[in-house]
């Protein structure tokens, strides 16, 4: 399954690539991150707990950074297994700067199997899509915080918040 999108984030080029990279950030913006523990040098644990539709479990797997370009580009490769099924993928992420914004652009290559992929290609994508903008949604907010202050706080509904402010924004900004 093909994964490909943008996202714009009105913070500097250098701030969401730190945000990108931080383990400390990512935990807290992965939906349904449990665990993530630098392993190695551009490698960590995870836990994460999700699923789709019907079917959820607990993923335990393994991230890995390549190909680090600071503040440019970072590949990231991924594998997770659970109770449910498996997870394999990997993909690219750009940075570009344009004016006071930064855009990243990112496409990748994800597998599943097992119970998991049981519930088709069309909703896997869709949860994934969903996964994708709540991560990004909680990655503009923590990349708009200074280095050194307190983290913002995230749940379901800031998060929601800050999603449908940033749809609105993007609606009319066309």
């Amino acid at each position: 399954m093909k994964l490909e999108g943008t996202h714009e984030f009105e913070a500097s080029r250098e701030r969401v690539y730190q945000s990108l990279v931080s383990p400390e950030v990512l935990q807290r913006c992965i939906p349904g991150c449990e665990r993530l523990e630098k392993t190695g040098e551009n490698t960590f644990a995870a836990t994460i707990k999700t699923g789709v539709g019907s079917i959820k479990g607990v993923f335990d797997g393994k991230v890995r950074l390549e190909d680090l370009r600071e503040p440019e580009h970072f590949r990231i490769v991924v594998e997770g297994k659970g109770a449910p099924g498996f997870l394999k993928g990997s993909g690219d992420l750009d940075l570009l700067q344009e004016a006071n914004i930064t855009r990243v652009n990112y496409s990748g290559d994800v597998q599943v199997g097992g119970t998991i992929a049981s519930v088709g290609q069309r909703m896997i994508q869709g949860t994934a899509k969903m996964m994708a903008a709540q991560f990004f949604t909680c990655l503009g907010a923590e990349a708009k915080t200074e280095v050194g202050e307190p983290p913002p706080q995230h749940g379901f509904f800031r998060t929601a918040l800050r999603w449908f402010s940033g749809w609105l924004r993007r609606l009319f900004k066309s």
